[in-house]
């Protein structure tokens, strides 16, 4: 297996996702090659302490890098040789399996939906995070890669989110619910009242209309939305999580029979925050392009990136792509069939 990593896109800088990169290394002996891509004198200072793990590592220079701010089509026709891009044509020309970067969100959808193309039947690509629950977890369709969305873009979305859950998360019949404002059928907006119909011809575990205060209830295991709403969706979420287990520590060590309280319960509340660790995931898988193509955050550490490869050798190992293609052509086609025949006052 090969992998092509920008290195250069994170907010701590080349050295960090190098660390986590040879993390990963040293963990899965079955990645041939891990190129790292950026720029080379900052990639050799810090593979210092690469030892043995240096003939498997390719530095492929890019002189250029993607910044935050810059706006991701514009960005990428200026800076042709940024690392984001290089990274993402390596995949193109079949030099490596997969891509992750830490850089731009936008620019890594917009590299990877030039450069790769989507795959046939998906007119856009989704971002899927993997939000966990008490016992379990679920996936989150889209998470950010289109704000904006019609029917015919969500309800691919819903195949994707369910192989996903299938053939990585290892959920034999996955539940698929559509995020709305009601549970109701006729709830919602033209977007999610006409993408139920959608979703309800499928071959899915389709059941139906979902609102917020379901998503964790564990009787979910994919939720669709556009992504507009799922960013939103899963920035709340990671807020409020921090937030409450910053609330929860200064609660516990206001007194000093708290604090005492706190450390007779301070297995429980790791195990917790353990749970909600979104470095745990690392990154998420952008579904429906011609490639394996994972984004981690900006500010993720080394730990968050090797766990990040983790998923990446996951998508690349059970061939996600393949079972799309199938699944949306066999989805398409049954929807082409049910079509009633025109009448002969229509035809």
């Amino acid at each position: 297996m090969r992998i092509a990593a920008d290195v250069m896109g994170g907010d701590g800088g080349c050295a960090v996702i190098v660390d986590g990169l040879l993390q990963a290394l040293e963990y899965h002996d079955h990645i041939r090659t891990m190129y790292l891509v950026g720029d080379e004198e900052n990639i050799r200072v810090s593979l210092g302490q690469a030892g043995h793990l240096a003939s498997r590592i390719e530095v492929v220079h890019s002189p250029e890098v993607l910044s935050m701010e810059e706006k991701p089509v514009v960005g990428l026709r200026r800076k042709k040789k940024c690392s984001l891009a290089m990274a993402t044509d390596l995949v193109k020309h079949g030099q490596a399996d997969a891509v992750l970067s830490a850089g731009n969100t936008g620019g890594m959808v917009a590299a990877a939906s030039i450069k790769l193309r989507t795959l046939p039947g998906v007119d856009r690509p989704g971002i899927a995070t993997v939000m966990p629950t008490k016992t379990s977890n679920f996936v989150l369709l889209d998470a950010g890669a289109n704000v904006e969305g019609k029917p015919r873009h969500l309800m691919p979305s819903a195949i994707m989110g369910d192989i996903y859950a299938r053939e990585v998360l290892g959920k034999s019949r996955p539940r698929v619910g559509l995020l709305s404002v009601g549970t109701e059928e006729a709830k919602g907006n033209d977007l999610t009242v006409e993408t139920f119909k959608l979703c309800s011809a499928l071959d899915l575990n389709f059941i139906g209309n979902v609102e917020g205060h379901d998503l964790f209830r564990e009787e979910l295991d994919v939720v669709v939305c556009n992504g507009f709403v799922g960013n939103i969706v899963l920035k709340t979420c990671e807020s409020l999580a921090l937030h409450m287990m910053r609330w929860l520590k200064d609660e516990l060590t206001a007194t000093p029979i708290r604090r005492l309280g706190a450390a007779l319960s301070k297995n429980a509340f790791r195990a917790l925050k353990n749970r909600i660790d979104t470095e745990n995931y690392g990154g998420a898988p952008l579904l429906g392009v011609n490639g394996v193509v994972t984004i981690s955050h900006g500010s993720s550490s080394a730990r968050a990136i090797c766990n990040a490869v983790q998923h990446t050798v996951e998508a690349v190992d059970h061939h996600i792509n393949e079972h799309i293609i199938d699944a949306v052509s066999k989805a398409n086609s049954n929807m082409t069939n049910s079509k009633p025949e025109p009448t002969a006052a229509q035809a």
